[in-house]
């Protein structure tokens, strides 16, 4: 009987951990950082683009002539709402862009988002995917299990994990990175391009940091960028909108 005691409170116990542990990360996923007032007023539809927000952010520009999509994956414990401000302005050139958010705010929960969000576009023939941190090495493990469903991937500040190899997707692929990155290293990525095609393009922000790929505020262990966030943004802009630009026919 002693030993039945014992072990119900063990068992107890053990139980017990678990819910706490787990409350635990669930609150830790939660605490994240708020959209900056800038990518707030960029949830507000334009004169170019009508912005809707259901259970994801769609930056649809108008006209009917809109044949390329690019679906981005926000990054780790950052709000998809924080990318409004690139997204708004990606979309005015021309382009489709969704956001999903992701469970507890993390793309590793939802490594597939994109095949729902690119079923509810029939109408676009050509999808890049592509991601910001862990958002992009989701992105990243995405395009390598479905390289049939996407023709690009974008890196923002991010880098493929080990066990993702792009160099045989016939994948066009963009990385953009900062130099004063303190969470996405210059060395990380750059060293990650035996995992990616040869013909990879990489550009990079000369002074950019990790935070300023969106707009939340700073980030912990991140290093001050030495250029304005506006100037990195536009930075941003161009190379995306460059690179969707090659997939229009």
């Amino acid at each position: 009987m002693i030993k039945r005691k014992w072990l119900r409170w063990v068992l107890a116990a053990s139980l017990a951990l678990i819910v706490i542990g787990g409350a635990g990360f669930i609150l830790w996923a939660e605490i994240t950082p708020q959209p900056g007032l800038d990518a707030v007023q960029a949830l507000q539809s334009s004169s170019g683009v009508r912005v809707s927000v259901n259970g994801s952010l769609q930056f649809q520009p108008k006209g009917d002539d809109i044949d390329t999509g690019f679906v981005l994956y926000p990054g780790g414990r950052v709000r998809a709402e924080s990318y409004a401000v690139l997204c708004h302005r990606i979309a005015s050139e021309g382009y489709l862009v969704v956001v999903p958010r992701m469970p507890l705010h993390l793309a590793v929960f939802d490594i597939n988002a994109a095949e729902g969000l690119m079923r509810e576009h029939p109408d676009i023939d050509h999808w890049v995917i592509g991601g910001h941190s862990l958002g992009g090495a989701m992105a990243a493990a995405f395009a390598e299990r479905r390289p049939a469903s996407v023709e690009g991937l974008i890196l923002w500040a991010a880098f493929p994990g080990d066990d993702t190899d792009l160099r045989e997707s016939g994948l066009e692929i963009l990385s953009i990175y900062g130099t004063r990155d303190g969470l996405a290293t210059p060395e990380e990525i750059t060293g990650a391009a035996e995992q990616l095609p040869e013909d990879t393009r990489w550009v990079k922000i000369q002074g950019g940091n990790h935070a300023g790929f969106g707009s939340y505020g700073r980030q912990r262990g991140d290093l001050s960028a030495t250029i304005s966030l506006e100037s990195q943004q536009k930075i941003i802009v161009k190379a995306t909108s460059e690179f969707l630009e090659t997939f229009q026919k």
